[in-house]
């Protein structure tokens, strides 16, 4: 029974970190290709709420619960599946930490500009790009670890 519930907390945390990570993104990228100063100021504070939320919460959930069901599954810590599990998770955790400041800034440039009936500034651009940047292959790493997970392949 305790394997199950390791299990389920750790499926269901993956589920909230991967889904809320994709339409966070999904959601900031149209908006702001609307280029509506409104719209994306809008948006990107929900997205700031949505990431400390649920994404903060289950980054730390994740290694804890997946911490459990080795131990109670008893996998080899020298599983390559599982070492490169960690590895492409602590990739995505890299990538996301300055997302978290980017996205703060761009939903400041976001409100200034709505404010100020302007359009959004090259700064918000240039911060958008690097969002961009940062949020491919943090989610490219999310993919794999699904598969290193679901899979366990012997060799990877």
């Amino acid at each position: 029974m305790e394997y199950l519930i390791a299990k389920w907390l750790h499926v269901l945390t993956s589920t909230l970190l991967f889904g809320t990570g994709i339409g966070s993104a999904f959601y900031l990228l149209m908006t702001s290709l609307t280029r509506e100063p409104r719209a994306v100021a809008i948006v990107a504070r929900i997205v700031v709420i949505a990431d400390w939320l649920f994404t903060a919460t289950t980054v730390v959930a994740q290694p804890l619960t997946g911490y459990w069901l080795v131990k109670l599954a008893g996998y080899p810590w020298s599983a390559s599946w599982l070492k490169w599990s960690i590895v492409l998770y602590v990739v995505a955790v890299a990538c996301w930490l300055p997302v978290v400041a980017i996205q703060m800034k761009l939903r400041d440039l976001a409100q200034a500009a709505a404010s100020n009936a302007t359009t959004l500034p090259a700064a918000y651009w240039h911060y958008f790009r690097m969002w961009v940047a940062l949020g491919i292959p943090a989610f490219f790493a999310f993919v794999a670890v699904f598969y290193l997970m679901v899979a366990k392949p012997a060799t990877f």
